[in-house]
């Protein structure tokens, strides 16, 4: 399965904003923001590597806690940087598969277009029972596909 390259970058700017207040948000959103540049091998290499370099020299500023002396509890001080970091880190092993397969895409634009206009159309014949939805679905579908 191929995650969505835009939606990763989408999801992590949203996080660290487009003006971190930090060194390490902003080395990360600089990171974040070359995503989209990965085309080959040798481009993902590269990625990779500025991504790992960051977590090596940062692990211990977004592993960084604070306590509440009242309650005992614990909580991550940097959140929003490591909440993207690691959801960089959790999407690795389904982000490039482009790479090896050229039928892949790197985004699912092209789809939440397709999928978008299926549902203004099903949006303007909102009346229809169930069973004429679905199959008003399977005609528009078959029609858009036979042109």
């Amino acid at each position: 399965m191929q995650r969505c390259i835009v939606h990763i970058q989408r999801e992590c700017r949203s996080w660290l904003t487009l003006r971190p207040q930090s060194k390490e948000g902003l080395q990360l959103l600089q990171i974040v923001n070359h995503l989209h540049l990965v085309a080959n091998e040798y481009r993902y290499q590269l990625w990779l590597r500025q991504i790992y370099d960051w977590h090596e020299e940062h692990k211990d500023y977004i592993n960084e806690k604070s306590r509440n002396p009242v309650s005992g509890r614990y909580w991550y001080k940097h959140k929003m940087v490591r909440k993207s970091f690691i959801y960089i880190k959790n999407a690795l092993p389904n982000m490039f598969h482009y790479l090896k397969n050229d039928k892949i895409p790197k985004s699912t634009n092209g789809l939440e277009s397709y999928f978008g206009h299926l549902k203004n159309h099903v949006l303007l014949h909102r009346g229809l029972t169930k069973t004429h939805r679905k199959n008003f679905i399977k005609w528009y579908i078959y029609f858009r596909n036979k042109v």
